[in-house]
């Protein structure tokens, strides 16, 4: 009996420690996120140039049903998409080529630690930074332009900012190159956790190069796998200041009266900026819905059947 009391006294402490992470959990998130689906069911904004409030009156699901009907939500998230996966295929590919390559140790690489800070720093750059310098480099009349012009490969500036493929290119490479060397590190740290011996058996047993990458090493890395794919596609729904600042918040080029680089986030920006918090709450409450179920697909798609039993 004194020993059950002394374990639970000390696992009071436990729970003490929790209370700071709780308090900012509800006060920072809960709370914002109650609010947020109570304001979803009313309208509520500011006509006459955010003179006169008209609200919030409770409408139900209207304004879940407004948003769908002008099918600006089902464009945005096509185009968010279309630029995450862009930007995410070659950021997986070449952070499992530079994880192997720094992880193996019959290439004996030399200075280690110098490459892995270099390819890791282009993720301390904020991303709006970013924006604006290849807005800058990729501008009509920018360096990348003026480089070209001069070698003769062109003749007539290319407008990369007005072409549907320029546009959605361009937010694709600056999300691979900010994102690949975190994507690397993590990988890297998971094939270094392998057991050695796990290789050293299947060298025995005269396994390929390939055949242990695909066999031993991509099987163990599935949960970090995982964890990067979800953590990626969550942010890749949160894509925001790149395509923003890159378009200047038009989101174009418009092709079809529709814009073709605008994400939800933007779309949701523009509910906020004209201060229509019903709309804004209810693509807030859709944004939420669409992340939860696409990261519960993805989980239940790249697990292995006796994983996690």
């Amino acid at each position: 009996m004194r020993g059950s009391k002394a374990i639970s006294r000390y696992n009071r402490w436990g729970y003490i420690f929790l209370i700071p992470f709780l308090v900012i959990f509800i006060i920072f998130q809960l709370i914002p996120l109650g609010t947020t689906i109570y304001n979803s069911f009313f309208e509520h904004y500011f006509a006459n140039g955010g003179i006169t409030e008209v609200g919030p009156t409770f409408v139900g699901v209207k304004n879940f049903g407004t948003l769908f009907s002008d099918g600006r939500v089902l464009t945005c998230f096509k185009n968010t998409m279309i630029m995450w996966i862009l930007g995410f295929i070659p950021q997986i590919i070449v952070s499992l080529l530079l994880a192997a390559w720094f992880s193996d140790p019959s290439l004996r690489l030399k200075g280690q630690p110098f490459f892995k800070t270099v390819i890791y720093l282009p993720n301390l750059i904020m991303a709006s930074a970013f924006a604006m310098l290849f807005f800058t480099l990729f501008s009509d009349f920018g360096p990348i332009n003026s480089m070209l012009s001069k070698i003769g490969i062109i003749k007539e500036p290319i407008k990369f900012m007005s072409s549907v493929g320029g546009t959605r290119g361009l937010v694709a490479f600056m999300n691979f190159l900010m994102w690949f060397g975190n994507t690397t590190i993590l990988l890297l740290a998971g094939m270094l956790g392998i057991d050695t011996s796990l290789y050293e058996a299947a060298e025995v047993d005269g396994a390929t190069s390939s055949q242990v990458f695909f066999r031993i090493t991509l099987p163990i890395l599935r949960p970090i796998l995982i964890y990067v794919l979800i953590t990626s596609l969550i942010g890749g729904l949160q894509m925001f200041d790149v395509p923003q600042i890159l378009t200047s918040g038009a989101g174009g080029p418009i092709v079809n009266g529709k814009k073709t680089s605008q994400t939800l986030i933007m779309l949701l920006n523009d509910h906020l900026f004209s201060k229509n918090y019903g709309m804004a709450g209810a693509l807030s409450v859709i944004l939420f819905i669409i992340t939860s179920l696409l990261s519960f697909l993805v989980f239940k798609m790249t697990k292995s059947n006796d994983e996690y039993k």
